[in-house]
């Protein structure tokens, strides 16, 4: 039988490539997204991978800052492929971008509550169902996508920095708590990867942050996801932060 993995956030973007590699690797696939204009796009990658990959798949809405919706898209994936979930992809996140004196209470706990607080309530939900029937032979699979903000500061970015540290602070902590269940906990950071965000950027800047990166271009989200196919596929690989980022930094 086909194994099962969920992704947050994997309508566009980094999160439509991870979506696309999973479904490659021959997962069923719940793909959760929350504005309504990200739904087509859902509904776009799960045909592909049904058609392409010969798996299934699901597109759920729902709002995964909030516990109660993160308990609907765990509950809509157990009804439609069953209780042995194999991979949960924390994928889901928002920036602001503002400096820290002009920014609004409403706009960081926003930021916390998306990129954070959805990676606690999902891990929360679906480690019970993986320990269930996860093992050393059978083993199960977390992939938080944290970022190079993670690591280092970034200006104008302090909330976001926070959340995506703290994500690997999760990751390293239940890591070390489910090693011997069978259960394994990577994280991503990626650096400057060519999203939709960038191509509205200037081309004149586009080079000049090119030009800030050792390797001296900007990464594609295929990067992002041929990291996260190595981590399925990588039995003693746990606790880890893999991060794709030309060199910029360096662990």
């Amino acid at each position: 039988m086909a194994k099962t993995a969920i992704i947050t956030g994997g309508s566009r973007g980094i999160g439509e490539a991870m979506s696309l590699k999973l479904g490659e690797l021959g997962y069923n696939l719940v793909i959760n997204y929350r504005s309504e204009s990200s739904k087509a796009l859902s509904d776009n990658i799960a045909e592909k991978v049904k058609k392409e990959y010969g798996v299934d798949a699901l597109v759920v809405k729902a709002d995964v800052s909030k516990y109660e919706d993160c308990e609907s898209l765990v509950k809509a994936a157990v009804d439609k492929f069953g209780d042995k979930i194999d991979v949960l992809v924390n994928n889901a996140g928002i920036t602001n971008n503002s400096n820290w004196i002009d920014i609004k209470r409403e706009q960081y706990e926003n930021v916390i509550n998306t990129n954070l607080m959805s990676f606690l309530h999902m891990t929360h939900l679906i480690l019970p169902y993986m320990v269930n029937h996860c093992d050393k032979d059978n083993q199960c699979c977390i992939v938080n996508t944290s970022s190079i903000g993670g690591l280092i500061g970034v200006i104008n970015q302090a909330d976001y920095c926070a959340s995506k540290a703290g994500i690997i602070g999760l990751t390293r902590a239940l890591a070390l708590e489910f090693a011997g269940k069978g259960i394994r906990v990577n994280a991503i950071a990626p650096g400057m990867i060519m999203t939709d965000m960038l191509r509205g950027v200037n081309q004149d800047e586009l080079k000049a942050l090119a030009g800030t990166i050792p390797q001296g271009f900007i990464g594609d989200v295929s990067d992002i996801a041929g990291a996260l196919g190595y981590i399925l596929t990588a039995p003693y690989l746990t606790g880890q932060v893999i991060s794709p980022n030309g060199g910029i930094v360096q662990q």
